[in-house]
């Protein structure tokens, strides 16, 4: 028998095929962590409204990004006119010369974005930048001679440069504060000290912007800076920024504008001084307002925010009085020839469904109905794909205006449907009704009545849109999704959804619950289910360099107060990789602790981590007797552009028995998860989460089905962590059937899972995977020694010990005593599990 360490070791050699795939992340060459907060809260993206605005000189016209174009739009009149429109490119952060004559702007093409400049006189472009960095935030100086902008170029890190700008284009770029490591450990942000934000002063001889010199939490400080004297930053104002301040000073060069949440839970603009005086708001109410700019006389203020469907929408408020006119594009005069499209979806009986549909025109460009939320992917293959795939959710049917010519549509309905795709040809000034007819294809019933679930979604975190339960709703049923479980949180000061705590989802046929996510990174995130009194507060520990630094409460504390009121407790995104108790240089992970103490509901086996080197954690555990589920969740951030996801992308799908409701099938394992493929299998009329008892060694009958929106590479039986027959999978792949015999020795587990090496870009994850839950076996004789398990857990608290007695930040002895008696009695279980080993 191979030992169990072999098996560990193929799934490692598995992850490690995954990660060699194609997939890459979106702009890959920046460097820093947690791309999904930098990306959608600091970059440009593809929306279908309004991202940005510069005011022209007249201060009566606007020049904003929109759909990924330029577009010029007078206040008051509802035409837009469009001003670029690249092919397989997108246009975003527009800034008018002082003069009125060109825009600089940034364009992204999938490979980087650089700087580019508009002459409006005659609608030619001009590449500014080049070498594929990341070049964002242009700024013209007054006196149009100068621009300052964020570029990655040479680090990778967000950093403030400057040049000299001129009709042949930018001459003596350079940095301006240049690079600085930080002393402190962050954990959101770089080592790196990022300036982001710039504007300049009326006198064109200062930039304001952000910076987080020594700031642990948040993107930084208002600070200004002499641009002949950059050495001597002077710091503005202190407050908690998130990526989005973008500060910037009033013509007469005494008001200092920004966008703040300043203890509140959505952006509002703000007013401060160069001197830093205490802000006071400029705008109020519930909807986020950032972007903010100055029209050229200081009257009014041109603002991104979000209108009543959520989605962004452009407006300009009066500063004294407050009165708000909404620049609303009703009609657009675009560059080239359109046509209308209409799609209409409907499922395999025939009903009109709604759906996820990515649309591609002829530009090679993604496009979407104008009042449409685009989602874009959060990685992709370059070898396949220019740029990430961007997708809205069509609540059937849907109309979009699109350029001419041809055009690809792609339709997905969750997993028990086939993905639709067909190219059109559109003709200019035509109308197209284009039905996209679905094929159903579900496992078959003896393998159970299902309802699916995701059990990690974020319904609002800073994003571009407002989200709300009723588009949320929408949201899950595009993806054939039952259940959501909004686990609110915070971003670091805010949580955003706290108002929805305690209120039940909107009536329809997706439940939707608002749970709570724990924060730690010292000990891993917790998912706190059906909490049935109150929000845990504070909800995370371990924030260094704040007054909540104490790793205390640690996650077993948190999980008692989960449990005394009813809650279902589970790991969420647990392992990119498999910790190594020798070779990991910091290993603090809670989960072998509290599963031991009987913490632990659930685990998030597909989810915002590796599957496979999370799977791998889970069959040490599995193989010791811990009769852990495997869960799902997507960690989606609902109302992000750019996003993992989207809901439902990663899903439990929970068996429906009599008696059951979907919490008690989670925690009992009658269930699979998956990220595409729908998996079925029965041992001797056992399902998953049943027990197979046996009298004495033998056969036992098996039953497997494959179900799947894509092509599977590998279907396996897999027993106590080690694979037992491998099914050769022949035609589309994508649908199987079997039945056998499996010899049984001894007691422990089998299950059945699916995967691929690499990515397929109709599953916007890591790879294709998915694993039912165990099915368990009860034999004479007991289970397999598992001392090589017992003893790797071992070592991994005796790392965990190691790391949670050297913090110096506790809030007294006993805190610390307590965390270490705790972890100290878990590890003396899996010790004595280890035996000799």
């Amino acid at each position: 028998m191979r030992s169990r360490l072999v098996a560990a070791a193929l799934l490692i050699a598995m992850a490690g095929a995954a990660a060699a795939a194609g997939r890459e992340p979106v702009l890959k060459q920046v460097d820093l962590p947690h791309s999904y907060y930098w990306r959608e809260l600091y970059l440009p993206q593809l929306t279908s409204g309004p991202s940005s605005a510069s005011f022209l000189p007249d201060g009566q016209s606007l020049v904003y990004s929109m759909a990924g174009s330029l577009w010029r739009q007078r206040i008051g009149d509802g035409e837009a006119v469009e001003l670029t429109h690249a092919q397989g490119a997108y246009d975003y952060q527009p800034d008018v010369a002082r003069d009125g004559r060109s825009v600089v702007f940034t364009r992204y093409d999938g490979a980087g974005m650089e700087l580019w400049r508009l002459d409006l006189a005659t609608g030619r472009s001009q590449a500014l930048t080049r070498g594929g960095a990341v070049n964002v935030e242009p700024r013209l100086s007054p006196d149009g001679k100068r621009i300052a902008w964020v570029s990655t170029q040479g680090t990778g890190h967000f950093n403030l440069f400057v040049a000299d700008i001129d009709g042949n284009g930018l001459h003596n770029a350079r940095p301006l504060l240049g690079e600085r490591k930080s002393k402190l450990d962050r954990y959101y942000y770089s080592a790196y000290d990022h300036a982001i934000n710039p504007s300049w002063s009326p006198d064109g001889k200062q930039i304001v912007f952000v910076g987080n010199a020594e700031i642990a939490w948040g993107s930084g400080d208002l600070w200004s800076v002499e641009v002949e004297r950059p050495k001597e930053p002077r710091k503005i104002l202190r407050e908690e920024t998130s990526w989005s301040a973008r500060p910037e000073l009033a013509p007469d060069g005494k008001r200092l504008l920004y966008a703040g949440y300043h203890g509140r839970q959505t952006h509002q603009l703000w007013l401060t001084t160069l001197q830093g005086a205490p802000p006071l708001p400029l705008t109020f109410g519930d909807s986020e307002r950032r972007n903010a700019r100055w029209s050229p006389d200081g009257h009014r203020i041109a603002y991104i925010g979000q209108d009543a469907a959520g989605n962004i929408a452009l407006s300009v408020m009066d500063v004294i009085g407050g009165a708000t006119q909404s620049v609303v594009a009703k009609q657009r005069r675009t560059l080239a020839a359109t046509a209308r499209l209409q799609i209409q979806v409907r499922d395999g009986r025939g009903r009109n469904v709604p759906a996820r549909v990515s649309v591609q025109g002829s530009d090679h460009r993604a496009q979407a109905p104008a009042e449409a939320w685009m989602h874009a992917d959060d990685g992709f293959d370059r070898a396949l794909q220019a740029t990430e795939s961007h997708y809205f959710h069509c609540d059937s049917p849907c109309t979009l205006d699109v350029p001419a010519g041809s055009t690809t549509v792609s339709v997905q309905h969750g997993f028990a449907h086939l993905p639709w795709s067909r190219n059109v040809e559109l003709a200019a000034g035509s109308t197209t009704t284009l039905h996209a007819d679905l094929q159903a294809q579900a496992l078959p019933a003896a393998f159970g009545s299902w309802r699916s679930a995701d059990l990690h979604v974020h319904m609002n975190y800073g994003g571009h849109y407002a989200n709300s339960p009723e588009h949320l709703a929408l949201q899950a049923r595009a993806e054939d999704l039952d259940i959501v479980e909004n686990l609110i949180v915070n971003k670091e000061q805010r949580i955003p959804d706290i108002a929805w705590f305690g209120k039940a989802g909107p009536a329809g046929q997706v439940r939707i619950d608002n749970a709570q996510e724990f924060h730690t990174s010292f000990w891993g995130h917790l998912g706190l289910l059906n909490l049935r009194d109150h929000y845990l507060t504070p909800d995370f520990s371990a924030y260094r360099h704040t007054a909540m630094a104490s790793p205390f409460p640690h996650n077993g504390v948190i999980a008692d107060l989960a449990h005394a009121q009813q809650g279902v407790v589970g790991y969420v995104h647990p392992f990119d990789t498999v910790p190594d108790p020798v070779k990991d240089a910091v290993l603090s992970h809670q989960l072998p602790a509290d599963v031991a103490n009987g913490k632990v509901d659930y685990l998030e086996v597909v989810g915002f981590s590796d599957h496979k080197a999370t799977a791998a954690v889970w069959y040490r555990l599995l193989n010791l007797g811990y009769r852990l589920p495997a869960g799902a969740g997507t960690d989606a951030m609902a109302n992000y552009a750019s996003l993992r996801g989207p809901v439902g992308m990663n899903r439990v799908f929970l068996e429906q028995r009599s008696g059951d409701d979907v919490l008690a099938s989670l925690k009992q394992g009658h269930s699979f998860v998956s990220n595409g493929p729908l998996l079925g299998l029965i041992v001797s009329g056992r399902k998953p989460g049943d027990t197979l008892s046996l009298s004495a060694p033998g056969r036992a009958s098996y039953r497997v089905a494959l179900r799947s929106p894509v092509a599977i590479q590998h279907l396996e039986l897999v027993q106590d962590g080690r694979v037992v027959k491998q099914f050769a999978l022949t035609g589309d792949r994508r649908s199987f059937d079997a039945e056998g015999e499996l010899e049984l020795a001894q007691g422990g587990w089998v299950l059945l899972r699916a995967w691929n090496d690499g990515a397929d870009p109709q599953v916007l994850d890591l790879y294709p995977y998915a694993t039912t839950n165990p099915v368990w076996l009860d034999l004479p004789g007991g289970v397999p020694p598992a001392g090589e398990d017992a003893a790797y857990f071992a070592a991994w608290l005796g790392r965990v010990i190691e790391a949670a007695d050297a913090r110096d930040d506790y809030n007294d002895a006993e805190e610390k005593r307590a965390t270490l008696d705790y972890l100290r009695a878990a590890q003396a279980i899996y010790q004595g599990k280890a035996g000799g080993h």
